[in-house]
């Protein structure tokens, strides 16, 4: 017969050492994974210490033996030769009970006027902010990648797509600048919520504040935020910063992932308008011509992780009630993970717009298929011969019949031809019929001609120039 334990182990599984009392500590804890808070977890610490001091709340005997246990156990973890423990659930109360260990019951007094609640709000705010940083430099690298590629190609003619049909002719580098008023965009996310994050938690405790004389100015200029937040129940149930984070990952990373599908059809033998290197492009094992763009599919692939970190926080807070509620330990894994996935994407798409090799040839011959020039066509009649834009819509619509059934191009249809169509039109519409000639006379502002193209880099350059300086508080 088996004993009461048995049992126990049974229902709960193989699993778990010691029943529910195992179940609870394997769901209960955190330091799996927010282990990775500590170097902010400690910074937030001594800050808090010198607050205590400076206040009076604590002496200065008891903040310099807590400064000196803190950095010791900084250095221990750095070095690989902390403990961490499940049983101490969390970075908080690991930390907490190695610092008692190395100097006594000075320790219990650092988590005065302070709770878990508005420590871990404060380490997971000091963490986003430090990776929105790092996204943020890691757009300027890719932004300046773009716009050198732009400038090299800002007269290379290829085809503009709608439908992924032959539309218009349109340059490589203004198809380029494209991707850089996406990316410009998501930098300016990331830095817009900096601006909203910038707010220092601690001093909110639980959910009520302190009745402690703390210094909740002086602990957010210590942690080099703007200032502290104005509502202490907000303080420990706010995530927005965290679903700001994930939401403007997914956004770029839609952008990485277009922009990977493009590389991707782009490098086909079908279009050959790129090649990969071969630092971004694997062979197959069994068919030895082939040269497969991995780096650019996984990038596409890795895209729907960073939306699921996103839905899956947003599912979490749904239907939270203030202020605080255990659920909030799921937040961190979904943004380390879109963090480590995103930092990755951003590097990869970096180095291969930087050594792509494009086949200006092989661009521009596409860019004349498809009857690219219709457009022009239509606009000549408009402009030169005075033609109601519909009626110039017609007149070329037949005009590309004409040259479909001769199987040439319309710059290749005879004059008297073309004034079959309508008698309006002389020898002049050659003029805007040549791909070359159609991109040339897109001057509009943000137009695809080359003076055009030149133009936007000019000034992305200006900008990248005075954005140089790290996102910082402002």
């Amino acid at each position: 017969m088996m004993s009461e334990d048995q049992a126990s182990n049974r229902m709960w599984g193989g699993r778990f050492a010691s029943g529910p009392d195992a179940v609870m500590e394997a769901i209960n804890a955190s330091i799996g994974f927010d282990k990775k808070l500590y170097a902010q977890d400690i910074r937030g610490s001594l800050a808090h210490a010198a607050m205590l001091a400076k206040t009076g709340i604590i002496s200065a005997d008891d903040e310099k033996n807590i400064a000196h246990g803190l950095n010791t156990i900084l250095s221990e973890i750095e070095t690989g030769s902390f403990t961490f423990s499940t049983r101490l659930e969390d970075i908080h109360m690991n930390v907490e009970a190695r610092l008692a260990e190395l100097i006594g019951p000075a320790a219990g007094r650092l988590h005065t006027a302070r709770s878990r609640n508005d420590q871990v709000a404060l380490d997971f705010r000091l963490w986003v902010k430090e990776e929105l940083q790092r996204v943020d430099a890691a757009l300027g690298r890719l932004l300046e990648a773009f716009v050198a590629r732009a400038e090299e190609h800002a007269a290379s003619v290829m085809p503009g797509f709608t439908h992924l049909q032959s539309a218009q002719p349109v340059t490589f580098g203004h198809h380029l600048m494209a991707y850089v008023e996406m990316f410009g965009r998501d930098r300016s996310r990331v830095r817009d919520a900096i601006e909203r994050l910038d707010e220092s938690p601690i001093g909110a405790a639980a959910l009520a504040g302190t009745g402690f004389p703390v210094d909740r100015h002086m602990t957010a200029k210590a942690l080099g935020f703007r200032e502290p937040t104005r509502n202490s129940i907000d303080t420990v149930s706010d995530r927005d910063f965290a679903l700001e984070f994930l939401s403007l990952s997914a956004i770029c990373a839609v952008h990485l992932s277009r922009l990977a599908e493009e590389i991707v059809i782009w490098s086909t033998p079908q279009f050959g308008f790129v090649r990969l290197s071969d630092s971004f492009s694997t062979g197959s094992s069994i068919m030895p011509q082939k040269k497969n763009p991995d780096a650019a599919e996984l990038i596409r692939a890795k895209t729907g992780r960073i939306n699921g970190d996103l839905i899956a926080l947003l599912t979490v807070m749904k239907g939270l009630p203030l202020a605080y509620s255990k659920d909030m330990q799921e937040d961190k894994e979904a943004v380390f993970d879109a963090a480590e996935t995103l930092d990755l994407m951003l590097a990869a798409m970096t180095g291969m717009i930087g050594d792509l090799v494009v086949n200006k040839d092989a661009m521009k011959r596409a860019a004349g298929a498809g009857f690219s020039t219709a457009t022009d066509l239509a606009d000549w009649l408009v402009r030169e011969a005075g033609l109601p834009f519909r009626e110039a819509h017609h007149a070329t619509g037949r005009a590309v019949a004409l040259a479909e059934e001769r199987k040439c191009g319309l710059e290749k249809l005879p004059l008297e031809d073309l004034q079959a169509i309508n008698p309006s039109i002389t020898d002049g519409v050659y003029s805007v019929l040549s791909v070359a000639n159609s991109v040339r006379s897109r001057t509009s502002y943000g137009g695809t001609a080359p003076s055009e193209v030149r133009r936007q880099i000019r000034a992305w350059k200006k900008r990248l120039k005075r954005d140089a300086s790290p996102a910082k508080n402002r």
